[in-house]
C-alpha cells in the first residue's frame, strides 16, 4: 500500500531538475552503482546533459555519498584501531 505524499516536491527555491538529479543519483547508488561508476556518469551528465541544473543535483548527492562513506571509513577505522590497539 502507498500514501500520497502531501510536501512540496520543490524545496528551497530550487529548480524541479536539481530535485530530479539528485533522486537518481539516489536510486542509481541505491541499485549498487558504485561510487566510482557514480563519478563517472556525473561527467557524462555534466558534459553531455542539457540540463545543469539535473547535472548539479546529480553532483550533490554523489558528493553526499563520497562523505557518507568517507565518514563510516573513518569511523570504522577507529573502532578497529581502538579494539585491536586495546587487545594487545
Amino acid at each position: 500500500m502507498t500514501t500520497m505524499t502531501i510536501a512540496p516536491a520543490i524545496t528551497g527555491g530550487q529548480d524541479p531538475a536539481f530535485y530530479a538529479g539528485r533522486a537518481d543519483a539516489y536510486d542509481d547508488h541505491r541499485a549498487g552503482t558504485t561510487l566510482a561508476t557514480l563519478i563517472v556518469r556525473l561527467g557524462y551528465l555534466i558534459d553531455d546533459h542539457p540540463v545543469i541544473q539535473y547535472a548539479a543535483g546529480y553532483a550533490a548527492r554523489v558528493w553526499e555519498i563520497d562523505r557518507e562513506q568517507r565518514a563510516i571509513n573513518a569511523a570504522e577505522t577507529e573502532l578497529a584501531h581502538s579494539v585491536l590497539g586495546g587487545a594487545r
